[in-house]
């Protein structure tokens, strides 16, 4: 069995991701030695990082809208011409 970081790392993501299948098939091709495998694990890497990183955004937006907080406003947008002051 061997023992690289690249796919430790690799499952380690997979499984904070529940993809538990994917994460023991990787182990599998990482014990196989397969060249094809090896030459698409940083592509692999990359796009389990973008993974999590869209499911962490994901999941602020939907913890921000259930919080029903109002919305942001500011003076930047505020057209000053069309309101009077007496």
């Amino acid at each position: 069995m061997r023992h690289d970081p690249a796919s430790a790392a690799i499952i380690i993501m997979l499984r904070a991701l529940k993809m538990y299948g994917m994460a023991q098939a990787v182990g599998e091709l990482t014990e196989q030695g397969s060249p094809a495998f090896e030459s698409a694990m940083p592509i692999l890497s990359q796009l389990l990082k973008a993974e999590t990183a869209e499911r962490e955004v994901r999941s602020i937006a939907y913890q921000i809208k259930s919080a029903r907080f109002p919305a942001y406003k500011d003076l930047s947008g505020y057209d000053f011409a069309s309101g009077e002051v007496n």
